[in-house]
This record gives structure tokens, sequence and C-alpha cells, in this order.
């Protein structure tokens, strides 16, 4: 898919704006068993600056879901590709993602977790795209509530291109 990248979220901001949340999640979780989910493979640049900015102990784990069958829209469907491997028992899990869009695949995630009988479920996304939403879902940790444009960069992508962008940009479709 031909297009051009405009920077909507430049690199600075957004490392600044994870070195916050990370300072806000590390108090929140000080005294608690914390586990971070974070969902493949668009978490893994946010996650990785986050945790490294959360001076508390903690565990990692990954869950592969998939909504988006390539292209630039979801299909509705969420699947389970990959489970967590940690025991969620009495843990308190922070879902970490890159994006809440539709709200389906958090929905579906935190639906799926729940059943693990975790302490606490919450929610730490880079961006949030509140006027998409098809489900009522929030996260309780935001980077950046952005407009219904179509983005790519630090970990996003466009069938698997741009996700090592260190900015957020949006994806101007060549027509």
């Amino acid at each position: 898919m031909e297009g051009s990248i405009e920077i909507l979220i430049p690199k600075e901001k957004v490392e600044s704006r994870i070195k916050e949340l990370g300072s806000i999640i590390a108090e929140d979780y000080k005294d608690k068993d914390l586990v971070c989910v974070g969902l493949l493979k668009g978490s893994v640049m946010f996650m990785a600056e986050l945790t490294k900015n959360m001076n508390i102990d903690l565990a990692m784990d990954f869950m592969k879901v998939s909504s988006y069958g390539g292209g630039m829209d979801s299909t509705g469907v969420v699947k389970i590709l990959k489970d967590v491997d940690e025991d969620l028992t009495g843990k308190d899990v922070l879902i970490i993602e890159d994006i809440i869009d539709t709200g389906l695949t958090i929905a579906n995630v935190k639906d799926f977790l729940v059943k693990k009988m975790p302490n606490s479920i919450k929610v730490c996304s880079l961006l949030d795209k509140p006027s998409r939403r098809k489900v009522d879902v929030k996260g309780e940790y935001i980077g950046f509530e952005i407009p219904d444009e179509f983005v790519v960069g630090y970990g996003l992508d466009l069938d698997e291109k741009y996700r090592n962008l260190p900015f957020v940009g949006k994806f101007i479709q060549k027509k």
C-alpha cells in the first residue's frame, strides 16, 4: 500500500509521556505482585520503554491476539493465538497495548484473563482512539488520545511495516 507518513506525535513527546506513565504505574503498584502482559506484536516497543521506567519488581509475559487480517481495518473478530505462560492467580495484571481502537481486543482479552483469577486487571495503552469504540472499555493508563486516523510507528504497523519508527505517524494513503 502506497502512501506517506505525517508525524502525529514526535519521538521526544512519546518518550517523555512513557517516563511519566512508568512513574505513575510504579507508584500505583509499588507493593503489589505485578504481571505486565504485553499484546504482541504492537506493544513490544512501548512495553520495553515503559517497564524500563517502572522502578519496581514485576514479571513480564505476552499474549498474541489478532483482530486485523492485514490492511487498515479491524475484522471485528478477536482470536487468541498465544496465551500467557505465567500463573496469574492472585496477581495484579496490567495489560499493555499499543492502541485501544474499537475496544474489542481489550474487552476480549480482559474476559479471557479474568478466568485466570487475578487480583486485578487494568489496561495501559500508548494510544486511545475513543471515537472508534464499539464496546465500552477504558484504559486506566493512557499515553495519548488521538483522532480517528490510521497510525503507524512505535510498534504500530501497516502490514508489518513501520513498527520501528521512533514516533507515531499518521499514514496517508496515496489515491
